[in-house]
């Protein structure tokens, strides 16, 4: 487990004065997976909110080599990096340890940049890929996403007398991500810090790719009051919406599982996003919302097997 007194030690490699909104899971998913290694580390971003608010020109809030790449290639452009780094290493022109990180949305990862993704990891770079994952393309005006729920209301699925919001269950990306095979994969929560940190600290000592998805709230897409966005992280958590797991060398576990979960209805609650669903024609939503994370709680579980403990 991370070790809160060596991680004080640790340099911020995120500066404070960046733009992203008051609140934001973004920055602090940022800052406590640059937590996970004490090496030197070469960051990438996609376009959207996390490099357009660290990097207005001429202004940069990174503290570590930085590269912007366009929505779909974050991951294709960490892929060069990655192997010019190992020439020159063999070279001899290079001799301290370098980790490589590159950050996306969900929209320029689950969507937009997923076959770039898809090829870096079956390449088998050695790096890791963090999805900020706040559900929806929130820098664009919040366009639904592969990974946005069911039911939530987006520019894209807006409510009214045909639609109740996004009509689709979100993509199970951790899952195709797990289907490369590579060495680790993980979903985490900046509410449960110790258990990211940690997933963080494996996936930059993974001897090949390392993928973490990480739940990132957005106050103004999800609509609720700015100083609830750790709160509202572990209701995801402690719901089951987003259980933390991890697949490491293709053995799945829980590295948390709630005593007892809540409802999803606290979950949806919450955020004004799905404040529609709770009407009377919208009612039956709420349960067919229920009865998939009920079911995803089962297929993990199945597929962490009897071998499967919590850490």
């Amino acid at each position: 487990m991370a070790n809160i007194k060596e991680l004080a030690k640790i340099p911020e490699r995120l500066s404070g004065g960046h733009r992203l909104c008051a609140g934001c899971g973004a920055s602090i998913v940022v800052r406590q997976v640059l937590m996970g290694t004490k090496d030197y580390v070469v960051a990438g971003s996609a376009t959207g909110c996390l490099e357009v608010a660290t990097t207005i020109y001429p202004f940069t809030a990174w503290k570590i080599p930085f590269i912007h790449n366009a929505f779909e290639n974050s991951a294709a452009t960490m892929s060069g990096v990655e192997t010019a780094y190992r020439a020159l290493k063999k070279k001899g022109k290079i001799t301290k340890e370098i980790k490589f990180v590159a950050f996306g949305g969900d929209g320029g990862t689950y969507d937009i940049g997923l076959q770039s993704l898809s090829g870096a990891l079956e390449r088998g770079h050695k790096f890791v890929y963090v999805c900020y994952n706040n559900e929806a393309y929130m820098n664009t005006s919040i366009q639904r996403s592969g990974a946005t729920p069911k039911g939530a209301a987006t520019t894209t699925t807006p409510v009214g007398k045909f639609s109740y919001g996004k009509h689709q269950f979100k993509k199970d990306l951790t899952s195709i991500v797990a289907a490369h095979r590579i060495p680790y994969v993980a979903q985490a929560s900046a509410s449960n810090w110790n258990d990211l940190v940690t997933k963080s600290e494996k996936a930059f000592a993974a001897d090949g790719p390392a993928f973490l998805n990480v739940i990132a709230t957005c106050h103004r897409g999800w609509r609720f009051p700015q100083e609830k966005s750790i709160e509202i992280s572990k209701l995801a958590v402690e719901t089951g919406v987003w259980p933390l797991i991890e697949v490491e060398n293709g053995v799945w576990r829980f590295t948390y599982k709630p005593k007892e979960r809540k409802p999803v209805i606290e979950w949806l609650k919450s955020q004004g996003r799905f404040s529609h669903l709770f009407t009377e024609e919208n009612k039956s939503i709420i349960d067919e919302i229920q009865e998939g994370v009920d079911e995803n709680w089962i297929r993990l579980e199945n597929l962490c097997n009897s071998t499967c403990k919590v850490a």
